[in-house]
């Protein structure tokens, strides 16, 4: 198995080479922009890790990697859009360099770039590949809709939130995985253990998020701390505090998320989730989660020592320091 930052250069190179048309500029030139921000490229990666895993080539991977990878930053182009966010890895957004009619249309041609990717996968698994892709590309829609629809509701269940974070962040890790495999030649059945693995992983690693965003180093963590709470975003723990806090807790919780002095709103809801033990459960539900990721790693028909460098991916997206 080839190593995490070996595929990390792997992918980086292949983005490096990328070369769009040079005209119309303000069509193109957005997407080579984003996509030289940089990042962790953890979707390709897992990809490569899961054609390697089967013993297949990562070479012949890349194409489907790059594919994710233009997918994953055209779903960040069009969700910086509705987020009206200013920034994107501490440089301007598209929409704010240029404008939102250029983002929208960059996005557009990263999807079709996207598709034109995933043309060059083996003829063999190209029909596999390309369900999965659209599969995951419309899960991925799905989970932004819904998370859109939160924000105007009073009520939200633990149960509507998972699902939610499993749309919206999990199936891009599973179907990574998963066209991965798919590549490499793996029959189903062991494809989709790898898709149950990254799915589980990608939700056990959102539920991390959540706790972090409260009780996160911001130094280590590399977000504002507290930024959940003050924009009143319904999180795993919010949710799970509105469920748990009765009586005086419950008033105290609800007049804090109507509340905009930030510093002490941040501190007063911060010192609610103590009191009501939602870390706790937040933490719990994610260890549920990470260990069905592993569960089903363990269930795949490879050698113990190939699926260590996933098992150690896993390890190495949920122990990130508080």
């Amino acid at each position: 198995m080839r190593s995490i930052p070996e595929l990390q250069q792997l992918i980086g190179l292949a983005v490096a080479e990328q070369r769009f048309p040079a005209q119309p500029k303000e069509l193109y030139e957005p997407i080579s922009y984003l996509m030289q921000l940089g990042g962790k490229r953890m979707r390709p990666v897992l990809l490569l890790m899961a054609t390697d895993l089967f013993e297949g080539d990562p070479e012949q991977a890349l194409p489907a990697a790059l594919a994710i990878e233009v997918f994953h930053n055209f779903t960040l182009m069009h969700d910086d859009i509705m987020d009206n966010a200013p920034l994107r890895r501490g440089k301007a957004t598209v929409h704010e360099k240029w404008s939102s009619s250029v983002a929208i249309l960059s996005g557009d041609v990263m999807l079709v770039e996207a598709y034109k990717l995933l043309m060059k996968v083996p003829a063999s698994v190209l029909e596999k590949v390309l369900k999965v892709f659209n599969e995951t590309a419309v899960g991925v829609c799905e989970g932004q809709q819904i998370d859109m629809n939160f924000e105007k509701r009073s009520h939200v269940s633990i149960d509507e939130y998972l699902e939610m974070i499993r749309l919206k962040t999990a199936v891009l890790l599973g179907g990574s995985l998963s066209i991965g495999a798919l590549v490499a030649g793996a029959p189903n059945p062991q494809a989709q253990l790898a898709y149950a693995f990254g799915e589980n992983l990608g939700i056990a690693f959102q539920l991390q998020d959540d706790i972090l965003d409260v009780y996160g180093d911001p130094e280590k963590f590399g977000k504002q701390v507290g930024g959940d709470i003050i924009s009143n975003k319904k999180t795993y723990l919010l949710i799970k505090a509105l469920e748990t806090a009765k009586g005086d807790d419950l008033h105290s919780l609800e007049n804090w998320l109507l509340s905009n002095e930030v510093d002490l709103k941040v501190s007063a809801v911060t010192a609610l989730y103590d009191k009501l033990g939602v870390r706790t459960m937040a933490e719990q539900q994610m260890i549920s989660y990470a260990d069905k990721a592993l569960n089903a790693l363990q269930q795949i028909d490879a050698p113990q020592d190939r699926k260590q460098e996933l098992e150690a991916f896993a390890q190495t997206l949920l122990v990130r320091e508080c």
